[in-house]
């Protein structure tokens, strides 16, 4: 099949068996935030201290109400004729203080887990319903309690979440059969473990991230190790870890030190963590020697990037069963050489600069993001070629409104069918292993800093509404005609 980028097939329809799904993270839509015995997490102390951190000051006490508005939920999934539903779990609903050792009970009696019934009943509604759960075990809100002693900076860590991974394997396993580990550990490390901007809101420029990182990418691995080694055999489901990349050109294609600043932005942004999990248990060469000088430059006994064991590069390597990758914006890399003042943090470490082009259209929501469909079939194809053509789930890609939001989202519905253009070019032209779509989100939500002025729903919430109505956008309702046809049907 050859067709070019202005030439399509009258139908573009994706293989048998496509997954169409929706993403929605447990801090971000549940509320809830100290019903029924819940411990406080690291996001809820962040926007209870106030300080301008967060857009408007506002928290997600309530957000969409999904742990009373559960029934609500699905009738957007139904509408939507999903196949899949990517949700992740409150770790500190289940477990308040993030430890094994106190299970949230509520009522001496009956000994009734109010945690866990919620989370059974979204898990058997779903099956009921023909619609298959995407479980993510940790969203960025690390129990405070765990914090306290060091979160993800502290290598204590790695045992405590692999016991939390075994107890949800053991409790949801046996309907469970697609797990995460561990949503957008890249950001995770940045915005929260080196510049400060999310919970727990402490910086540590040049250190906090590669010590997450270093962490996340051990404990990880420790949980995937224990499902296939305890669970896999009765369960017979999948793990691996979800990673947010950017697609990366080089400001001038022709300029070589361009084209070297991109494939550094890449190692860092996708590589750090895909290249140990899914290649040979370590880091990139690049990045390595790249941190090593600079750390000796500044004074450094080591480089500032922790070096993995013999044993843990064993541990590590194979560490995931399918690539997940969640894609947004794409930019251009241009090389910096970077004064002795400027290298203080992980972003001055890789020498570049980043810019958009300037014809790239700019969402008004949300600076960071550009209008570049074609960045996701080129991430697409990079990882297929880098990564020995794995399995590849998109498990979020989205496109926010401000607020207040338009239901006729025309511009929006324009971006997710340029994607999904992209997509159909990646496997039928580039024969690259996608088999799940996951839209960023199913309903508009709390967007970590930005409070809820970003608007990435494919249902409107009222926030100011009690009642929390779900309405959907006309993304909605073109999103439910392509899950529909499995493909897009008609003029494009």
């Amino acid at each position: 099949m050859a067709f070019s980028s202005s030439s399509y097939p009258e139908e573009l329809t994706f293989p048998e068996g496509f997954g169409w799904g929706a993403s929605t993270a447990a801090y971000q839509v549940e509320g809830g935030w100290d019903a029924d015995g819940k411990g406080p997490n690291v996001w809820d102390t962040f926007t209870h201290q106030g300080g301008d951190r967060v857009f408007r000051n506002q928290t997600a006490d309530v957000a969409c109400g999904s742990y009373t508005l559960w029934e609500e939920d699905l009738k957007c999934i139904k509408q939507l004729g999903l196949t899949h539903y990517r949700f992740s779990l409150s770790w500190s609903r289940l477990l308040p203080d993030g430890t094994t050792g106190f299970i949230n009970q509520k009522g001496n009696c009956f000994l009734k887990i109010e945690g866990i019934d919620y989370y059974n009943k979204m898990i058997n509604d779903l099956l009921a319903n023909g619609v298959i759960p995407v479980v993510v075990l940790y969203h960025f809100d690390l129990p405070q309690h765990l914090e306290d002693q060091g979160g993800w900076k502290t290598e204590a860590i790695v045992e405590v979440f692999d016991a939390y991974a075994q107890f949800c394997f053991g409790t949801f396993g046996d309907r469970v059969k697609l797990w995460i580990t561990i949503n957008e550990p890249n950001t995770l490390a940045l915005c929260a473990y080196e510049l400060g901007k999310f919970a727990p809101g402490v910086p540590n420029p040049g250190t906090g991230a590669y010590q997450a990182a270093h962490n996340i990418i051990r404990a990880h691995a420790k949980a995937w190790h224990s499902y296939d080694s305890l669970f896999r055999k009765k369960q017979n489901g999948q793990v691996s870890i979800a990673l947010f990349s950017p697609w990366i050109e080089p400001a001038n294609p022709t300029s070589l030190a361009d084209q070297k600043a991109a494939k550094r932005v890449m190692a860092l942004a996708l590589d750090l963590f895909a290249k140990p999990i899914f290649i040979d248990g370590d880091y990139p060469t690049v990045l390595k020697s790249w941190v090593a000088a600079i750390s000796k430059k500044q004074g450094y006994p080591s480089s500032r990037l922790p070096e993995f064991t013999e044993e843990e590069k064993r541990m590590i390597k194979g560490s995931a069963d399918f690539f997940a990758v969640q894609y947004y914006t794409t930019r251009l890399a241009k090389h910096h050489e970077n004064s002795e003042e400027e290298l203080k943090s992980l972003l001055k470490d890789i020498g570049t600069d980043l810019l958009p082009d300037p014809s790239w259209p700019c969402s008004q929501a949300s600076s960071w993001i550009y209008v570049v469909p074609w960045g996701i079939r080129k991430l697409l194809k990079y990882i297929k070629d880098t990564y020995n053509n794995p399995v590849i789930y998109i498990t979020e890609n989205g496109f926010p409104q401000g607020d207040p939001a338009p239901l006729d989202d025309t511009q929006r519905w324009e971006y997710f069918r340029q994607t999904i253009q992209e997509l159909y070019k990646a496997i039928h032209l580039d024969k690259v292993n996608l088999q799940l779509y996951c839209v960023w989100s199913l309903l508009d939500n709390f967007e970590w800093i930005e409070g809820f002025s970003s608007r990435f729903g494919l249902y409107h919430i009222d926030f100011e509404n009690p009642t929390l109505p779900r309405v959907p956008y006309k993304s909605a309702m073109e999103y439910a005609k392509i899950i529909q046809n499995n493909g897009i049907k008609g003029p494009l």
